[in-house]
């Protein structure tokens, strides 16, 4: 299975528009990808908003409950949030939700640096998988994989996913 970048590129114009629509009831105040898809995915979200919202980005790998199993990433970035994240409304994006444990770490971090008013997720790919009870509210593909498979996206500039044969977790 392979999403070239005009097939993701309607899954994130479709995002966007669900993600207008809770921002008019929430009052969304910052966009926060997580490193390194979930940025990609991010900014390529916010630029297809008509409204585009600040956008900050945090790498969630200090933070993560399972580094026997994947290890620590060899490029860690530092987390760069330009706003305020104390009572803002905030919409976490990441390019696939499986077992929850990123969504986790992320929300560890977001909360060493405030106390956000809310926290939406919005991901690309849902492959199900749940070790911890997350759920996204707004989603581009909801998929149904094997154990052995998961999808991988490449970019940042060009953005494509495909199905891979599983390495290591995630």
């Amino acid at each position: 299975m392979h999403w070239n970048p005009e097939q993701i590129d309607a899954l994130l114009r479709d995002m966007a528009s669900a993600l207008e629509r809770l921002e008019e009831t929430d009052g969304a105040t910052g966009l926060v990808g997580i490193e390194s898809g979930g940025a990609w995915v991010a900014k390529a979200l916010n630029e297809r908003l008509s409204k585009p919202l600040p956008l900050g980005f945090l790498d969630a790998n200090f933070y993560r409950d399972d580094f026997e199993k994947r290890g620590l990433k060899k490029s860690v970035k530092p987390s760069k949030l330009p706003f305020d994240v104390e009572g803002a409304h905030l919409i976490l994006v990441d390019d696939v939700l499986m077992t929850g444990r990123t969504i986790r770490a992320a929300m560890n971090e977001l909360f060493d640096f405030g106390r956000p008013a809310s926290i939406r997720l919005a991901v690309l790919f849902d492959i199900g998988r749940r070790e911890l009870p997350i759920r996204a509210d707004v989603c581009g593909e909801v998929l149904s994989l094997p154990a052995e498979q998961r999808v991988e996206l490449s970019g940042p500039d060009r953005l494509e996913a495909s199905v891979q044969a599983v390495g290591n977790g995630r």
